[in-house]
């Protein structure tokens, strides 16, 4: 059984920085590629990063690219999203998720499950 736990969400102003962590109580942590994607109030849930099991590939949205960074401690059984310069657009719940199913670099949420209870994330201007 794999449960996620996001945390580090918090608000910040545009330019700023946060790292959101995504911790699993389960085992088998490094079996599995794992997602981040947020949701913004009355919009759909949208891919940001994800990370294969070696953490060796890391697709990133182009919105985020050259700003956000996923990482993975598995012996810490954690994954790491770092973002900088941070903009009121990035406002939303982020989620992380192990991929179900497909590729890395498969970017609908369908693939993805277990999902975690989210972090807010807030950027004010």
């Amino acid at each position: 059984q794999v449960h996620l736990t996001e945390s580090g969400g918090g608000s910040v102003q545009a330019a700023g920085s946060l790292r959101l962590a995504c911790t699993n109580s389960g085992d088998r942590w490094n079996q599995w590629n794992i997602g981040w994607f947020r949701q913004a109030p009355g919009k759909e849930r949208e891919f940001v990063a994800a990370i294969s099991r070696s953490g060796g590939i890391t697709p990133y949205a182009d919105v985020v690219k050259g700003r956000f960074t996923i990482t993975r401690v598995n012996a810490e059984n954690t994954v790491y999203l770092h973002m900088n310069n941070l903009g009121p657009e990035d406002t939303a719940t982020y989620y992380c998720a192990l991929q179900l199913k497909g590729t890395i670099g498969d970017r609908s949420p369908d693939v993805f499950g277990s999902w975690g209870q989210g972090t807010q994330v807030t950027v004010s201007s």
